[in-house]
């Protein structure tokens, strides 16, 4: 009986939950015709536009950014007996060959050659965190 009042007492709460938000979805559409309080016109488009790039944001997370790039050159770039590195990996798909696992094999040679592929692409991101770092330099000078 006790088991039975509140299974009721339940979906009475979920049910009601449920009929109250879609009323509320429902009172919230606007009329066709309606403007919404968002809209803009094309002019007030441009006296309204974002104060900044976030290049202040940047310049202040450089640090963190470039440590974080760093520590994952450090790691791919590491020997076999690094958690996470290339060569770790390719000793994996060497184990793998060597024991004819084929499904094993080509699962982890496919990880091998995306791992490989984050080197060159970390490297440019190093190169262009340089960038940004001389104009972050030259941006608080002037």
């Amino acid at each position: 009986m006790r088991t039975t009042r509140s299974a009721v007492a339940v979906t009475a709460a979920v049910a009601a939950a449920l009929l109250g938000a879609a009323g509320a979805a429902a009172a919230d559409t606007p009329a066709p015709n309606t403007p919404t309080p968002g809209a803009t016109t094309p002019g007030e488009a441009t006296a309204k536009a974002p104060a900044g790039d976030g290049a202040a944001a940047l310049c202040t997370r450089l640090p963190k950014v470039d440590a974080r790039i760093d520590r994952a050159l450090r790691r791919l770039n590491g020997p076999a007996t690094v958690r996470g590195s290339v060569a770790r990996l390719q000793k994996r798909v060497d184990n793998a060959t060597a024991k004819g696992d084929t499904a094993v094999e080509k699962y982890l040679n496919d990880k091998l050659t995306f791992r490989k592929s984050l080197v060159p692409t970390l490297n440019q991101r190093s190169a262009d965190l340089d960038a940004v770092r001389t104009w972050c330099g030259t941006a608080d000078a002037t």
